[in-house]
């Protein structure tokens, strides 16, 4: 596909009522198209019966990353009200952040909780700030007694319970926002494809917030990629290699694999999967409904083409629950994935 390629090929109409605004319980009751290929009518089915799909031979991969609480409520000493969502380490207690109101902060300003001192707000990068955490209290400590989740902005529902946002085998933390494919699964439908015969192994890639932005400028040669940290270990990369099948849970897993193909195990990738690009490794991918005209849609369609409008038609016409919480689909690039 040509890079001046219109980002309005990737937009789609989402009505608002269709925005998952809570997780459903149990976690693997959420609904599964299932997609059978060119020509074909989808299954509609649940996470449940995701290990009827797989089979010897199949690796399945997730993303272990685990959600930091880095969005903070603080106060400014005149007493008004200042939010920051920290993004990515810049060293031992800097971080580059999302503040508000941005503009209205000055370089310098101390934000509090309760009266005492949390961090000082430093210069802008463009759209971010750096800030830097006082005191010698470890910085994850402060986050797991000031921090919150931080939800995408078109969920407007607090969480009851945290964890609901992290999935069953978070381990490296590190991430913005969560690996949303993968907080389908369950300790139960892993223990069931594992009976099947199948290898379930692990990437670590720390999401961004970026990873859900809608695409900007008028052309995929507009768009400049966000960087995101990465990590494929000598297991997976061993495991991956001799499977029949790689199925992916998540576009963040597609894209820690297909970059560790193309480069180190281990690093920081911009990778930008669209159209045309020659996948490596997977090939079936565990995904949710997305944003319209996100890089995630522009990945969907290079890895399964247009047939992709046919399945989102589907899913918006049968009642299917959109976004982060929503529902699911399973694809493959190679046809049907039954």
């Amino acid at each position: 596909m040509n890079p001046g390629t219109p980002v309005d090929r990737f937009d789609y109409e989402l009505p608002p009522q269709v925005i998952a605004q809570t997780p459903i319980e149990p976690r693997d009751a959420a609904r599964l198209l299932v997609d059978g290929g060119p020509g074909s009518v989808p299954d509609d089915r649940s996470v449940a019966d995701l290990p009827s799909l797989l089979g010897p031979g199949d690796v399945l991969v997730v993303n272990d990353t685990r959600v930091r609480p880095a969005r903070l409520r603080l106060e400014k000493p005149t007493g008004g009200r200042a939010e920051v969502l920290l993004l990515d380490p810049l060293g031992d207690r800097t971080w580059s952040a999302l503040v508000r109101p941005g503009r209205r902060l000055r370089e310098g300003t101390v934000l509090e909780h309760a009266g005492e001192a949390v961090l000082t707000v430093g210069p802008t990068d463009g759209e971010t700030r750096s800030v830097t955490f006082g005191g010698e209290r470890p910085v994850d400590d402060i986050l797991a007694d000031l921090g919150e989740m931080p939800l995408p902005p078109y969920i407007t529902r607090s969480l009851d319970d945290p964890d609901r946002y992290q999935t069953v085998f978070a381990r490296q933390r590190g991430s913005a926002a969560a690996p949303t494919a993968g907080l389908h699964l369950t300790e139960r439908v892993l223990d069931s494809v594992r009976a099947r015969g199948v290898q379930v192994v692990t990437v670590d890639l720390q999401v961004g917030l970026d990873t859900f932005q809608p695409l900007r400028g008028s052309t995929l040669a507009d768009q400049v990629m966000h960087t995101e940290a990465y990590r494929v270990p000598e297991e997976t990369a061993t495991a991956v290699a001799a499977a029949s099948r790689v199925v992916a849970v998540g576009t963040t897993t597609v894209r820690a694999l297909e970059a560790a193909a193309v480069g180190p195990a281990a690093g920081r990738t911009d990778l930008f999967i669209r159209p045309g690009f020659d996948f490596a490794v997977v090939d079936v991918l565990l995904t949710n409904f997305h944003v319209p005209r996100s890089s995630l849609l522009v990945l969907l369609e290079a890895f399964m083409g247009e047939r992709w409008r046919t399945l989102y038609d589907h899913a918006l016409g049968a009642g299917y629950r959109f976004l982060s919480f929503g529902d699911a689909m399973v694809v493959s690039r190679r046809g049907g994935v039954r």
